[in-house]
C-alpha cells in the first residue's frame, strides 16, 4: 500500500545501542508517537482537532516491520480521504505538507521554533504549482494541536528519561524520495523543558498580535516580535473580562486575515514570564491587556 509519508523514530545511546530497551516505556512511547500523528493527519484531513486518536477520520497510521539490529520504529500515514476529495495521493506536496505540520507541532512543543509561515508555506506554494487542491491548515489550528499532543509528546521520552535505556530519540521523515528529520530531537532537555516551569518574580511589559485563542480556558499564543516567534499565553482570572476578551479577539482576527494595516491587531499587555531552567521563555501569565502602551 502506498504511504503519503513515513515517520521513523528511532531511540540512540545507552541500552538502545545493544538493541534493547525498557518494554514499558517503549510501548507507551509508542502509543505517544502513534497519537500524535492520528491528531496531525486528522487535522489535515478534516481540518479539526480531536482529542482521541481512535476518532481518526480520513487518514490511517499503520506500522511497519522494525528494521533488524536497531531500535527504531516507522510508521505510515496513509490520507484515505484524499481520494474522495479527487487528488491522487502519489507524486503531491501531500507528505511535505504533513511533515511540515508535525515538524511544527512536536518542535514547538519542544522549545524550538519552526516560522509557520515560512514552512507550511513553501508546501502550500508546491501544492499550488502542482495545481493540487489541498485544505490550508491555519496557523491557529496548529497552536491548538500543540496543546492536545503535549502529552503524547511528554510520553515518546519515556525511554530516555524514565529508565534511561535510551539517551536521546530523533523522527525523520521519508516522503517523494525525500529524507527530512524534525527540527527538534527528545532529550533530557526537551523533556525537562515540558515538565519544569518558574516563574520570574518581576512582570514584563510585551506588544504582540494574538495568532490563536481558546475561549474555554482562556489560553493561547501571542507573536512576540522581541522574542521573533508566538509565544503560549493564559490570561489571568482577574482579567477575563469583556473588554480585555474583545481586544484579544479583534488582534486574532486581524492576524487572522493579514490585515497588518489594522489598528487593533497589536496589543499591550504586562505579563508574569515562564521559563525553563535553562532560562528559556515558555509561556506567559497576562495580568493587563490594553490598546494604549503601558507603562513598565
Amino acid at each position: 500500500m502506498n504511504h503519503n509519508i513515513q515517520f521513523t523514530l528511532s531511540y540512540q545511546g545507552g541500552a538502545a545501542e545493544r538493541h534493547e530497551i525498557d518494554f514499558y516505556d517503549v510501548s507507551k512511547a509508542l502509543i505517544g508517537f502513534q497519537r500524535s500523528l492520528a491528531l496531525t493527519a486528522h487535522l489535515f484531513a478534516n481540518d479539526e482537532i480531536i482529542t482521541k486518536a481512535p476518532y481518526l477520520k480520513g487518514a490511517k497510521v499503520v506500522a511497519l516491520p522494525p528494521e533488524e539490529g536497531s531500535w527504531k520504529i516507522t510508521a505510515g500515514v496513509i490520507l484515505t480521504g484524499l481520494y474522495a476529495l479527487g487528488t491522487a495521493p502519489n507524486n503531491t506536496p501531500v507528505g511535505h505538507l504533513v511533515y511540515s505540520l508535525y515538524d511544527y507541532v512536536v518542535s514547538e512543543s519542544l522549545g524550538f521554533h519552526v516560522d509557520y509561515n515560512k514552512s507550511l508555506g513553501q508546501a502550500y506554494e508546491e501544492a499550488e504549482k502542482a495545481k493540487v487542491d489541498l485544505p490550508i491548515i491555519k496557523q491557529h489550528k496548529a497552536d491548538s494541536l500543540i496543546e492536545k499532543c503535549s502529552v503524547a509528546i511528554s510520553d515518546m521520552h519515556r525511554p530516555i528519561c524514565k529508565t534511561k535505556t535510551a539517551n536521546k530519540a530523533s523522527v525523520i521523515s521519508s516522503f517523494d524520495n525525500r529524507r527530512l528529520p524534525l527540527t527538534a530531537e527528545f532529550t533530557q532537555e526537551t523533556f525537562d523543558y515540558i515538565h519544569e516551569e518558574f516563574i520570574e518574580d518581576t512582570p514584563v511589559v510585551i506588544k504582540g498580535r494574538v495568532s490563536s485563542y481558546n475561549s474555554n480556558n482562556y489560553r493561547g499564543r501571542i507573536y512576540v516580535a522581541t522574542e521573533g516567534r508566538p509565544v503560549t499565553f493564559e490570561l489571568a482570572k482577574s482579567i477575563r473580562t469583556e473588554y480585555v476578551l474583545k481586544l484579544i479577539i479583534a488582534s486574532l482576527s486581524a492576524t487572522t486575515h493579514k490585515d497588518y494595516d489594522n489598528e487593533w491587531i497589536d496589543i499591550y499587555c504586562k505579563a508574569y514570564r515562564h521559563t525553563s531552567r535553562s532560562g528559556q521563555l515558555k509561556e506567559y501569565t497576562i495580568i493587563q491587556v490594553s490598546h494604549e502602551v503601558i507603562q513598565g
